[in-house]
């Protein structure tokens, strides 16, 4: 028993041990990472608050624009413990987390991020489960920028997280699959606990909205040997559902200001429901349609390499 605890131990990083027992434990490890981080950052946000003359205890906070702020830049300490976490448990180069000096991979992963995007909303737009209502006349630009940046930190954090601190610890101890699976899990826990508030028809459409879409950011980090273009769709795909759009996010609201005003037709599985276009039967399509077609480049380069 005692030996199993050392294995299973997130704190150290012993890896000669039967491929299950060490999906179990960097799936511990990011658990711990994530929940450090973010009590770390919700602390710094109250600590923020209370500078500002806010008492937490007493329910004042500032405006909800602002508060989304402040819990995105807030996710910059989740970055640093997932760095640090790597750094001090794997013992290994950042460059094997993904961090490498290819950070121009990020652009990349955005334009497929804003690709992938304009052909599920013009899909689901052409079914009339949402519709255009123009553009806003006055957008806060100064908050949509600050918004940007931090969708950035909130994208990265993420990436971090599942491709770095998991996808890229495991991908060369265990099958490939297995790994990716483990990354997808742990990429699904966060958003559970809002998924699961949803009528039975969002939450399966939901998750397997998650499950594709965890395997493109999977696939695109093993094609690029870099984490950065995961970063980049993810960030880019956030900012412009929520901001540019005006749509919702992950059973969020879409944000207070935005460049174009959207709106869902009704409630059904077509536009996610009040959910938003991620728990959208025909997001699914075109986002597995995507993880396919990067898996088939990956194997293929691969294959190449190979002969």
């Amino acid at each position: 028993m005692k030996e199993f605890i050392k294995n299973i131990s997130p704190f150290n990083n012993r890896t000669e041990m039967p491929a299950a027992m060490l999906v179990v434990k960097k799936l511990l490890m990011f658990i711990i990472c994530y929940w450090a981080g973010l009590l770390l950052a919700e602390g710094a946000v109250i600590g923020a608050m209370s500078a500002c003359g806010k008492n937490f205890m007493q329910g004042e906070m500032f405006s909800d624009s602002v508060m989304n702020l402040l819990k995105y830049y807030g996710m910059i300490v989740i970055l640093g413990a997932s760095v640090l976490c790597w750094k001090l448990t794997e013992k290994r180069k950042l460059s094997e987390m993904g961090v490498t000096k290819h950070i121009g991979g990020w652009f990349i992963g955005a334009l497929i991020g804003v690709g992938l995007l304009a052909v599920c909303v013009a899909a689901i737009a052409l079914t009339g489960s949402i519709r255009f209502d123009g553009l806003f006349t006055a957008p806060d630009v100064l908050m949509i920028l600050l918004m940007l940046g931090g969708f950035i930190i909130q994208g990265a954090a993420e990436e971090f997280l599942c491709r770095g601190l998991v996808l890229c610890s495991l991908r060369e101890r265990v099958p490939l699959p297995v790994a990716v699976a483990a990354s997808t899990l742990a990429f699904i826990y966060p958003h559970w606990s809002t998924l699961r508030e949803f009528e039975p028809q969002y939450v399966f459409s939901g998750l397997l909205c998650l499950v594709v879409i965890s395997c493109v950011f999977s696939f695109l980090t093993l094609k690029t040997k870099s984490i950065w273009a995961a970063c980049g769709l993810h960030s880019v795909w956030n900012f412009c559902l929520c901001c540019v759009l005006g749509l919702n996010l992950s059973g969020s609201e879409g944000a207070s200001t935005a460049l174009i005003n959207m709106r869902s037709v009704g409630n059904n599985l077509l536009n996610g429901g009040v959910y938003g276009i991620e728990s959208s039967i025909i997001t699914d399509i075109v986002i597995a349609a995507a993880a396919v077609l990067l898996w088939q480049i990956y194997k293929k380069n691969n294959t190449e390499r190979q002969a």
